[in-house]
């Protein structure tokens, strides 16, 4: 190979490397760009509850500790129940015969009870709430956030359910 053939495959590299090098740093400054502005849309991260926790003074932190702990204890049955429900409902559907309204009461069912549970639940942090400083509450309020696995639905009325087929 001649000295300027490969004068000129070293600077055809060379250029190559250096497009390939900016494309590189271009792509990852748009990435972080589109990154800030994500993050500037997202509401602020609530505190952990264990974070509440933590601001509360011991004496408050011990009564809070207890009477969630009742109140969990109280709805445990709901909870119990709905999950049974939905195992049974699981159940019903994989059989060789599909019973539409068993399934469909079950499911019902297994929604009733979980909503007894949360309303109890929410009931005991309630009466908790009204024995706490406002500061206390503020700290506390997170517990209210219900966190649901997977993508969000929009809030507003539920679709009705369909008629089973005749």
């Amino acid at each position: 190979m001649s000295p300027r053939l490969l004068g000129g495959l070293l600077a055809l590299s060379l250029a190559l490397n250096a497009f390939a090098i900016a494309g590189g740093v271009t792509v990852w400054r748009q990435l972080k760009a589109v990154e800030a502005r994500m993050a500037e849309r997202l509401p602020p991260p609530q505190p952990s509850f264990r974070q509440a926790m933590d601001d509360l003074s011991p004496e408050t932190r011990s009564r809070v500790e207890e009477a969630l702990r009742a109140a969990a204890l109280d709805a445990q049955p709901d909870f119990e129940r709905a999950r049974e429900a939905r195992r049974q409902a699981i159940a019903r559907s994989a059989a060789a015969e599909l019973d539409r309204s068993a399934v469909s009461a079950l499911l019902a069912e297994s929604r009733e009870a979980e909503l007894r549970g949360r309303i109890r639940l929410e009931a005991a942090a309630l009466d908790l709430f009204e024995t706490l400083t406002p500061e206390e509450r503020a700290s506390l309020s997170p517990i209210f956030a219900r966190r649901l696995k997977g993508p969000r639905r929009p809030e507003g009325p539920r679709p009705p359910e369909a008629p089973a087929p005749p």
